[in-house]
């Protein structure tokens, strides 16, 4: 789990690379890669005008037709799922725009327990800084500003982001997952990781 710059995508990478080598199939799954709504998603998110609720919903039939075809299957096979992003942070960014915790607790309870969740906490004056050297911009989304915290881009993922960490701080006490600071290295973070994944793979 992690923000928009927070180096997921590039951990999942090497993660991959590193169980692949150790001789574990693996399988990916994340945000907006469901055959059934991840252009439609994307689509209706360019206008800038969707609903809480309806994109709550947009993201929760992503996820459940992803649990479906791909996670079950996948293990089923004895492959490992790695997700770039879970429903923790569906969830999450879902609190912040005030839906209700039981309802999204119902919504996600189709949802597997992982055997572990790492989320790659990073400040927000950080994410910042890297989504400008990577994007050149900030998303809307990503910074917010349909929860209506501030008219300025930069100032409203600032104060979003910060409310999205005090949520997920808030949620690990509740689903036990592991906070990892991801303003170190690359490879830091990447040798953190393996250690406490291979503590989970000798518990198997």
């Amino acid at each position: 789990e992690g923000a928009d710059g927070s180096g997921r995508s590039t951990q999942i990478a090497r993660l991959v690379q590193w169980l692949e080598g150790c001789g574990h199939a693996t399988v990916q799954v994340g945000l907006k890669r469901s055959t059934l709504v991840s252009e439609e998603l994307e689509r209706a998110k360019q206008g800038n005008i969707l609903s809480h609720i309806t994109l709550s919903l947009f993201y929760a039939t992503d996820f459940a037709d992803q649990l479906e075809n791909i996670i079950l299957p996948a293990l089923k096979a004895g492959f490992m799922v790695l997700a770039d992003r879970y429903i923790y942070t569906l969830m999450v960014r879902d609190l912040v725009r005030g839906m209700d915790e039981a309802w999204l607790k119902n919504v996600y309870g189709i949802a597997l327990v992982p055997d572990a969740v790492f989320y790659l906490n990073v400040p927000p004056e950080q994410l910042v800084q890297r989504n400008f050297q990577k994007n050149h911009t900030l998303d809307y989304w990503e910074s917010g500003m349909d929860v209506g915290l501030s008219r300025d881009m930069f100032d409203c993922f600032l104060q979003y982001q910060a409310l999205v960490e005090k949520q997920f701080r808030r949620l690990q006490s509740t689903y036990g997952f592991t906070i990892v600071s991801g303003e170190r290295s690359v490879e830091e973070i990447n040798a953190e990781l393996q250690e406490k994944i291979e503590v989970v793979l000798v518990g198997k």
